[in-house]
């Protein structure tokens, strides 16, 4: 299996507001940025959505190291998950936000080895730094990559 370095962030222009989200993918000397945007969403949702887009950019199954800086989707993904799938997606008597996304991160992230690190979001991480300017302007802007 390819061992690949998956960076990802999500921005948002006030929560609900135009949102962006960014991903880097690093491969032996290779390095693939990309990034998109939302009109209408919320920081939460960007995050899940640049974890995701980064793993469907994979067209095989790898071991995937997948750097966070939201405390959110990595305890989601690696801890919450667990419960929400065994009550049906409910928490207590309420349905899981941003269930989509979940399902669609869960199922994305089955195709691949994937171990999930958070690090501290505008510190000493580059690629993490790099992200959250994409996902900035990609908020800002409402532009994404081809």
């Amino acid at each position: 299996m390819k061992k690949v370095t998956l960076i990802t962030d999500g921005a948002c222009s006030g929560n609900p507001g135009p949102g962006g989200w960014a991903a880097i993918l690093r491969y032996d000397h290779h390095k693939k940025e990309m990034w998109g945007c939302e009109p209408h969403t919320t920081n939460n949702r960007m995050e899940l959505t640049a974890a995701i887009e980064g793993l469907r950019a994979l067209k095989e199954g790898c071991e995937v190291e997948v750097i966070t800086d939201s405390e959110y989707v990595k305890n989601g993904i690696t801890v919450w998950i667990h419960a929400w799938k065994r009550k049906g997606w409910m928490k207590g008597n309420t349905p899981v936000k941003n269930q989509d996304l979940w399902q669609a991160l869960d199922q994305e992230a089955a195709r691949h080895k994937t171990a999930w690190v958070w690090t501290r979001g505008h510190s000493s991480h580059a690629d993490n730094n790099r992200c959250d300017d994409l996902a900035t302007r990609a908020a800002r802007e409402q532009c994404a990559s081809k």
